[in-house]
């Protein structure tokens, strides 16, 4: 564990330092956030704040990473092989807040062109694990901790999937000022712990470093936000979460751990379903944050009861892995 302490304060201090460069550079090109109209009002007045600042967590992680790996030359394809396919992630995010905010177009990356990218990666990490590593096609059920083994052409498409689902869930959580920072931290810690009880001590390396990341994000995040992290950010987050669980053969876990990105996103499917159906809203505005906000909530009123249900059932599946 004290390896893992010793990361996580290198790359929080990093982060930190790394925001004191960034966010001026970041303000003096006028990459500033873009709101919805349709959005809750309060969230007008955040017009112009920096974005893009997931690169703060990006430069921290691929320095810090690099140097894990020329110190500690054992078992580190699994470190290299979750790191690589979460920047790659973050890149995606990157050309498409760069296209919004830098070439001022608002439209940003074309979103089948941005699925063709994560979806790039989401097969290459796949066949990672397939062709050239023996971690095998099976997955763990939680609460019976009971090793399924998947048919290769299952295994493969449900790993996608999982990747595909993990990323654009936390990036439709990432819409209130703290909360996607904080949320991951908390899956990522949650996940790193699992990692150490299952002997794969690289990982749960990374995730100490990606958690140093986004408490160093979080100093110039949380309300009111003086940077945004962006699809750069959230997509980022994601890729860790998604890639970590599927390498450990803990996918399944999700469903408890990443509960609030779960119940954002179905927040957002059964508005569209019920709009359909009905011509009448289910919730005041999707994703979930934005009806709470609607409701009467404060932002940090959200991040904290977020917070908290997400420490609650990241305890519980620490506990039954």
């Amino acid at each position: 564990m004290t390896k893992q302490i010793i990361y996580l304060i290198i790359s929080f201090i990093l982060t930190a330092t790394l925001g004191k460069i960034i966010i001026p550079i970041l303000k003096k090109l006028k990459v500033g956030q873009s709101e919805r109209l349709d959005g809750p009002r309060a969230h007008l007045k955040k017009q112009g704040t920096p974005t893009m600042g997931g690169i703060m967590m990006i430069i921290s992680i691929i320095v810090i990473t690099t140097t894990y790996c020329i110190i500690d030359l054992k078992d580190i394809v699994p470190i290299i092989a979750i790191a690589l396919a979460s920047i790659g992630f973050g890149i995606v995010g990157f050309i498409d807040d760069f296209k919004k905010v830098v070439l001022k177009n608002t439209e940003g990356l074309n979103p089948k062109l941005k699925m063709l990218g994560l979806l790039i990666i989401s097969v290459v990490y796949t066949m990672f694990l397939v062709n050239y590593t023996n971690i095998g096609t099976d997955i763990i059920i939680p609460f019976i901790n009971y090793d399924l083994t998947l048919p290769i052409w299952i295994y493969i498409p449900f790993t996608i999937f999982v990747m595909l689902a993990a990323t654009n869930a936390v990036n439709l959580t990432d819409g209130v000022d703290g909360l996607a920072g904080s949320v991951s931290a908390i899956m990522i810690t949650a996940i790193s712990i699992m990692a150490i009880k299952m002997g794969y001590e690289s990982i749960s390396i990374f995730g100490a470093i990606v958690v140093g990341c986004c408490a160093g994000f979080l100093i110039y995040n949380f309300y009111k936000a003086k940077v945004m992290m962006g699809d750069t950010g959230s997509l980022l987050l994601g890729g860790v979460i998604s890639s970590m669980t599927i390498y450990l053969k803990l996918p399944l876990i999700l469903l408890l751990v990443a509960i609030i990105p779960v119940c954002e996103t179905l927040s957002v499917i059964m508005q569209v379903m019920y709009f359909r159906k009905t011509g009448k809203r289910l919730f005041r505005m999707s994703p979930l944050h934005h009806h709470f906000e609607l409701s009467g909530w404060r932002e940090n009123k959200v991040v904290g009861v977020f917070s908290a249900v997400t420490i609650v059932a990241s305890t519980i599946a620490i506990l039954i892995i």
